[in-house]
């Protein structure tokens, strides 16, 4: 697997600052379990499918179980995790959370005060780009991830461009060093 920081979107110019490459899952499974209050932000594109038998939703699902991640599903998507049985899931617009993490004062979805680690999936290429370089720019002691299968310039950390096969062996790996099933 040949690792690559190149944005997806060609012409995006990111700044000096660029996301550190995630070569192996186990970077995320650190983060994960050095993070105080990490949170997952889960886009409607986390509904499609990306192989035979995955769609990332069921990645999602599996991580906040595993982890006790709390989860926010953007646009229609909340409505997916109830057709899974998943009812822990709250429901934002994806603008607003990125807004809502930039935000020192804010407490969080459960009053007990800001996220330290922020997890990205499913959103639109170019969405994730601006939410997240808002929080490379403006947020305060929040680190992000972008686990989606593009390389994202203004995460933290970030996947590089991955094949479908080799996302989900990642996550699996993921998951699996979690505790998970």
């Amino acid at each position: 697997m040949g690792l690559k920081a190149e944005p997806w979107q060609k012409a995006e110019i990111a700044g000096p600052k660029k996301a550190l490459l995630i070569s192996k899952p186990e970077v995320v499974v650190a983060m994960v379990k050095r993070a105080k209050r990490p949170i997952l932000i889960v886009g409607h594109l986390a509904a499609k499918d990306y192989s035979d038998d995955v769609k990332m939703i069921d990645y999602a699902i599996r991580m906040s179980k595993t982890a006790g991640i709390p989860v926010v599903a953007t646009a229609h998507t909340i409505s997916e995790f109830i057709r899974r049985k998943f009812h822990s899931a709250a429901n934002m617009h994806a603008m607003d959370i990125g807004n809502r993490l930039k935000d020192p004062e804010w407490k969080g979805l459960d009053g007990m005060g800001p996220y330290d680690l922020a997890l990205f999936m499913g959103l639109p290429y170019y969405m994730g780009f601006v939410i997240l370089a808002g929080l490379k720019h403006f947020s305060t002691n929040l680190k992000t991830i972008s686990l989606d299968r593009f390389y994202n310039p203004h995460a933290t950390w970030s996947f590089p461009n991955l094949s479908v096969k080799d996302w989900n062996e990642s996550f699996e790996t993921l998951l699996s060093k979690l505790g998970g099933k």
